[in-house]
């Protein structure tokens, strides 16, 4: 039987990115070097913004903080979410299953940052396309760990054998797995298709 349910992980899957990208522009904004800025956000600083125990002031906070500068936080917070480009080849199949009712949301690993930027308009595909949002922010727990399938089954009301889920990271495919999420990595859009279509969903791409 087709999935119930189809939930699209967002970076990578959904809209591509630049971690690289991220790293230059608040550099620049900031006068330091790229490395400094890596060193100031990866790890902790990254992963607490991801679940929510460290608000957007707060992250500013901490670059001021570790990079000992203090540039301007509108203007920081643009060159760190200004690095999303859309998935193009995943327009045609999102079209197709909306078109044909099938139930969509997106369960992803992001900061309140990201996610008030990629939805103000820039891209139509977000969220219009999707009934429902689990971010790791709002979960307060992030892929793998199974509290954010939990809530993603929960807030559809719908079996995790019966939904169908794909992401970029070998770890969330395994997490996912093991929680009951009928889950695969997702390498590009042709071999997302063939994996939909051996389910029953029925796609003309």
């Amino acid at each position: 039987m087709p999935p119930e349910f189809i939930y699209f992980d967002l970076g990578n899957v959904l809209l591509t990115f630049s971690r690289e990208r991220q790293y230059a522009q608040l550099a620049e904004v900031a006068g330091v070097a790229p490395d400094v800025v890596r060193e100031a956000l990866e790890g902790r600083v990254h992963d607490a913004a991801e679940s929510g125990t460290m608000s957007t002031a707060e992250v500013y906070e901490q670059f001021c903080t570790a990079t000992g500068t203090r540039p301007d936080a509108a203007a920081l917070q643009r060159a760190g979410n200004d690095i999303f480009h859309v998935n193009v080849p995943m327009l045609p199949l999102l079209s197709q299953l909306r078109r044909s009712g099938r139930r969509m949301g997106v369960l992803s690993n992001t900061s309140e940052s990201h996610w008030k930027f990629i939805t103000d308009g820039r891209y139509r595909i977000l969220p219009n396309y999707f009934e429902i949002a689990i971010l790791s922010y709002e979960v307060g727990a992030m892929k793998p760990d199974a509290k954010i399938y939990a809530a993603a089954a929960e807030a559809v009301g719908v079996p995790p054998v019966k939904i169908f889920f794909m992401d970029d990271r070998e770890e969330n495919v395994v997490g996912a797995r093991e929680f009951g999420l009928d889950a695969v990595l997702y390498t590009d859009t042709p071999a997302l298709v063939a994996e939909l279509t051996a389910r029953g969903v029925a796609l003309d791409l």
